[in-house]
């Protein structure tokens, strides 16, 4: 059960991540014109510059998560909140102000070391919350995020009408407002007692990783999330180009259908995680919503019309009731002084994902998309789909050898 003081929490920290995705997307729709503006470059070349955008935010969140998630164990889940949604603020008013590409990069970069809110946040819930009642909270502050990452980019559509920095300018408003009422509402879910001594050796990718290690069901979960999130850069990265050059689509119809799977995700996992594990367990919850990931691609990539790719996405929803509940598995076998280091390493999982994945999702599309040989655009569903059968088997594997 929730401890009665920590329940406000709870609300707030759901609030914080939504504000932190929100920001995220409020600058998704006038980054490419922003480019643009700073590189004298055409709409190819800045498409180019973006994907190193993405890379160098990707890289820091990478090495800094497990730093950050330490951070957290020692000094409390508070502060790191608050210092890294005020930092983010004042990233996005530096980005606001950029005279320069190599300022933004800059900014990027800055705003992938600061990115650690959502694995604070959900230290908090390991913190406070009994563990048969983590999956719902864990889907609560999904919900949260999916919501603001929907909305986001629909308000920096319409801020985007006002300058190309507008929206930048309304980022930084709204974390700096999110970390200045947290100062006043948030408090400390980390007793003194259950925080541990920061250790640099620990403290990075790999060490964390070889910490996880010695808990053979994290680490089989953590290599489903690679899979799994390594699947995900499927739509991430190809399915605006899929959609354009398999069914004629235009901006309207890109942007309403990744809204569409948002909007889904939101309430997934909003509304219907808790009840689903209470139901029937976090392991089985886990293992039966990652396998409705295979057809979804399955569907996606051989896809004949529109409504058939958005049948794929309807289906593939599903799988947002996974995450939380293999988080559930996760943070109860993991000690309480190290709850920032699960989250920590879990983030760096989703990273190298990030890094990792577009550009092999992109050339397998390219590779399939041009004038020689077999033309395919569903192809990368393909490398999606076999990659989630390894996920399925992955945590099919670890549940059977190391479920309590």
């Amino acid at each position: 059960m929730v401890e009665s003081s920590k329940k406000p929490a709870l609300g707030l920290i759901a609030f914080i991540v939504f504000i932190d995705m929100a920001g995220i997307g409020l600058i998704v729709p006038v980054m490419p014109r922003l480019i643009m503006e700073l590189s004298g470059e055409g709409i190819d070349r800045a498409a180019e510059i973006g994907g190193w955008l993405l890379f160098a935010y990707a890289i820091m969140q990478f090495v800094f998560s497990p730093i950050i998630g330490g951070l957290s164990d020692r000094f409390g889940r508070r502060p790191i909140l608050l210092i890294t949604l005020a930092a983010l603020g004042v990233d996005y008013a530096m980005m606001a102000w950029s005279p320069t590409l190599w300022w933004l990069f800059v900014g990027r970069m800055i705003s992938g070391i600061m990115g650690a809110t959502w694995a604070a946040a959900n230290s908090c819930v390991a913190d406070v919350v009994e563990p048969a009642k983590r999956g719902s909270v864990y889907g609560l502050l999904g919900g949260a995020g999916a919501a603001g990452f929907v909305l986001g980019p629909a308000l920096g559509g319409a801020f985007g009408l006002l300058g190309d920095r507008v929206p930048f300018i309304v980022a930084s408003v709204l974390c700096l407002m999110g970390a200045v009422y947290g100062a006043y509402a948030l408090k400390e879910t980390l007793s003194p007692e259950k925080r541990r001594a920061f250790s640099l050796a620990r403290a990075n990718p790999f060490g964390t990783m070889l910490q996880m290690a010695k808990t053979p069901l994290v680490l089989g979960c953590l290599i489903t999330i690679f899979f799994m999130q390594f699947a995900a850069q499927s739509n991430f990265a190809v399915w605006s180009y899929y959609g354009t050059l398999q069914f004629d689509w235009g901006p309207l119809t890109i942007g309403a259908t990744v809204a569409l799977f948002g909007i889904l995700l939101a309430l997934i996992q909003g509304l219907l995680v808790g009840k689903v594990i209470d139901r029937f367990g976090a392991e089985p919850t886990a293992v039966y919503s990652l396998f409705f990931a295979i057809p979804s691609y399955l569907i996606i990539g051989f896809a004949s019309s529109t409504e058939f790719a958005i049948l794929g996405l309807v289906v593939g929803a599903i799988t947002g009731l996974t995450f939380p509940a293999m988080q559930t598995l996760m943070t109860t076998r993991i000690a309480e002084d190290a709850q920032g280091e699960l989250q920590g390493a879990i983030a760096s999982i989703v990273s190298l994902t990030a890094i990792l994945g577009p550009p092999a999702m992109t050339g397998v599309f390219g590779a399939y998309s041009d004038n020689v040989g077999l033309l395919f655009p569903g192809a990368p569903y393909m490398l999606a789909t076999a990659l989630m059968v390894a996920a399925v088997f992955t945590l099919w594997l670890t549940l059977k050898r190391h479920a309590a």
